[in-house]
Parts: C-alpha cells; structure tokens; sequence
C-alpha cells in the first residue's frame, strides 16, 4: 500500500501540476497522501514540520543566493536595454534570411549569460515574430526556436552555465559549474545542431507546403529605444559572469585557506568542495549585477522599481522548487520508496544509466529540471557517488549526466515554462508543442545518450 500511495501522489502531481494548480499547494497535500497510505496518519502535522518544511527550508538556504542574483541580473539586462541589444546585433551579424539561426543563437548567448529564460523570451519574441513575418517562416515555430536557445544546451551541458540546474549537483558531488567540459561541449554542439538544422528543414516543409507565417494580428510590435547600449557593451557583463566564474571555481577559491569551516558555526565541514562551486557564481553574478548598474548608471527609468521586481520575481520559483525538495524529502522518509529505489538502481550496474533514468523520470513528473533533479540527489545522490567511486567513475561525470538528464523529460505539456512560452507567443500546445518536445526532450535525449556512451568508454574529459 505504501508504493501504490507514492505511485498515486505522483501520478496526480503531475496531473493537477498540468491543471494548473500551483506546487505549493500540491507538495505538501500530495506528501500528506503518500504518508496516510503508509498508515502513519498520526505523523501527518509532524512529517510536515519536521520532514517537508525541514527540507523545504534546507534548499531555499543552500539555493536562495543564485535565484535572488540570477532573477535579478536577468531584470537589469532586460531593463537597460542590453537582452534587447545582444538580439538584435545578433541578428545583425546573422542576417535576416537566417532567422531560426539568428533567434537560437540571441537566446542561447542570453540564457548562457545567465539572464533568466523568462526574460529572454519577452525580449526575443518580438524580434523572431518581425524576422518570421518577414522571411513567410510559420510563426509556430518560433516557440521551438527560442525553446532550443534558452532551455537544452546553455541549461545544461555548455560548461560555466550559471543555470541553475547546472549548479544543483554542485554540493552533492563536490564539483563546479565546469564539470566535464569536453563533453559538455560536445552535448551541446549535438542539440545545437540537430535542432537549428531540424527547425530550418521543418521550415523550408512547411513553406514548400504552401504555409506562410500566418495571420496573427496579436503580434508585438517592436519598440526601438534610441538609448540601448552597443552590443559589445551589453555583452561585457555575460562576459564577466563566465569569465569570473571560472576563475573563482578554478583558481581563487581552490587556493583560499578554508579551515575553518570545520568549526560549528560553519557547519563542520572538512573541505570546501561542496561550496566552492555555489560561492563561485554568487560572486560571478553579484560583480556582474554591481558593473551592470554602473554601466547603465544613465538608462535607468526607475533603478529602485528594477531591483524589486528582480528580487521579488525570485521569490516563486525557488519557493515552487523548495516545495518539490520537501515533497522528495517525505517520499524518501517512507518504507514503500525502497521497492521504488532499489527498481531504479537496478535498471543498470552502470551508475550514470542509472541517474540518468531517476533524474528524467523525477523531471518529468515534476515538470521541473530544478526541481526532478533535486529530488532525485537528495534521495539518491550519496548512492550513485558511492556506486560511481567503487566504478571509478568521475563525480564530475555524474554532475553532467544529472544535470543533463534533468533537461530531457522536463518539458512535457504541463512544464510550466513551455505553458508560458506558449502564452508569451500566443499559441497553442497543439500548434507549436510538436517543435518544443523534438528540440527540448528528442535531442538532448539523443545528446545525453552520447554522454553517457563517451564518458563510461574514456571517462571524464
């Protein structure tokens, strides 16, 4: 009976997720599900307080920094003008007649930047509606386009990812944001090039079809500000935020005396391994938002009014993915999550399979990268570390698969990124989701499989 709740308490997290229903509300109820049918209803109020907002508040303390800055510096880039600028220069050096290209290629600069997926698809959308009404590409594949940019290979696999996704495995592995760089690269150069290429070939079918851009009289129109910066200066705080990054995870932080975490207040800790790689974006974004202001110093409308509503537009989504932690955290606690444990270790003897299979299934369910990984590296992540060191496999290489892994089945018709994508674009699932899923589930499946298959032949690299 205690499996089939969890079985339950999944099936319908996913169901009412996609109805709409917001995960704080579900996490807990659905947690509270599971445990009545393990037959513990007199641990309902104490599970809740002491398991589910314990883990809940755990992720929010280890995670809040990153959400807080990269909400922010996401607002500040969009408000000064610069994710406005990097598109269009993109465009510029594209050209017009590359126009899929051209919008892939601004979304991913964002994206690996650091500016929030959100932010790049109010600023991008615009553009790729006037480029696709101008070049008789269906707008319904615009959604595709900035899905591929701004959700696979800079979420996931471009090593120095400030996302957090990439982020996640961090404490767990004791790795950085630049784990497995080679093949971290070569994942991305896969998704990056199965998907323009797809997309430009559904276009060219689809205008062969005698399928033209369509009429849609909601299109945006876009706003010329004459006081957007150059593109090389609204580039130069990306530039910061990947450069310092790297140098925090690789050179100066690994080099600073960090005894003293082993003191009480510090939490104990014997090394800085799980911390470097969170510490190290904090100051990357944190510099990046200080140089981003004073560059734009005379562009802000209302400074004030932009750091609210940066601060404030963290709030929901690290509390939606807390939420998710505390629901895993529960599932976990009961005894019917070692039949569900030991079917998913057993899927294969080799550690990243095994992951790979934990992580998509948990994202999938979820609807969230952030929040299918998370679960599955709290309730799993110290057993595929001691699996994978008894196989003499890289924790780095974990890292990859995990936050690989985590961007494949995320993106299923009630992700709540794709439904607002969707809204963003004024579409409908039914005439655009076909080029979502190929682009954001197909390939970074097929990139994933790649990993896996490279990384158990040669390891890491």
């Amino acid at each position: 009976m205690g499996t089939l709740g969890i079985l339950l308490s999944l099936a319908l997290l996913m169901y009412l997720a996609y109805r709409g229903i917001n995960v704080l509300i579900l996490a807990p109820l659905l947690a509270l599900l599971a445990l009545l049918f393990a037959g513990d209803i007199g641990l309902l109020l104490p599970t809740y307080t002491q398991v589910f907002m314990k883990a809940m508040g755990g992720y929010v303390i280890q995670f809040f920094p990153l959400f807080l800055l990269g909400a922010l510096f996401g607002k500040l880039m969009d408000d000064s003008g610069s994710a406005r600028a990097i598109a269009h220069g993109i465009v510029a050096k594209v050209g017009s007649e590359r126009a899929i290209l051209a919008i892939v290629l601004a979304c991913g600069i964002l994206t690996y930047g650091g500016v929030s997926l959100f932010v790049v698809a109010f600023a991008v959308y615009p553009i790729g509606a006037a480029l696709f009404r101008e070049a008789g590409i269906p707008k319904r594949l615009i959604p595709g386009a900035i899905a591929l940019g701004s959700f696979t290979f800079t979420m996931t696999a471009l090593p120095g990812t400030p996302a957090i996704q990439n982020a996640i495995p961090n404490p767990f592995f004791g790795t950085d944001a630049f784990a497995a760089p080679g093949l971290g690269v070569i994942a991305g150069l896969i998704m990056f090039g199965l998907g323009t290429w797809w997309l430009t070939a559904q276009s060219r079918k689809l205008m062969a079809a005698g399928e033209g851009y369509g009429e849609h009289r909601d299109d945006p129109v876009v706003e010329e500000r004459r006081d957007i910066p150059g593109f090389w200066l609204a580039l130069l705080p990306i530039f910061v935020v990947i450069g310092l990054n790297f140098l925090m995870a690789k050179q100066i932080l690994p080099a600073v005396d960090t005894s003293y975490l082993a003191k009480p207040e510090f939490g104990g800790l014997q090394d800085a391994r799980s911390l470097i790689g969170i510490w190290s974006i904090i100051v990357a974004l944190g510099v990046a938002v200080v140089l981003l202001i004073g560059l734009h110093w005379k562009r802000w409308m209302d400074l004030k009014k932009s750091v609210n509503d940066g601060a404030f537009g963290s709030m929901l989504p690290i509390l939606n993915t807390a939420a998710e932690v505390g629901y895993g955290t529960v599932i976990a606690s009961l005894a019917g999550f070692v039949v569900i444990r030991d079917l998913v270790l057993g899927v294969s003897s080799n550690p990243l399979i095994s992951e790979a299979v934990a992580v998509n299934i948990l994202a999938g369910i979820t609807g969230s990268a952030s929040g299918g990984m998370s679960i599955a590296l709290k309730t799993l992540g110290e057993q595929y570390l001691t699996l994978a060191t008894a196989a003499g496999i890289s924790p780095e290489l974990l890292h990859r698969v995990a936050a690989m892994a985590s961007g494949c089945m995320d993106t299923l018709p009630h992700n709540g990124a794709v439904i607002s994508l969707l809204a963003i674009c004024k579409l409908t699932h039914r005439e655009s989701y076909k080029f979502i899923f190929v682009n954001t589930v197909a390939f970074p499946m097929m990139a994933l499989a790649v990993v896996i298959t490279l990384g158990t032949l040669f390891g890491s690299f």
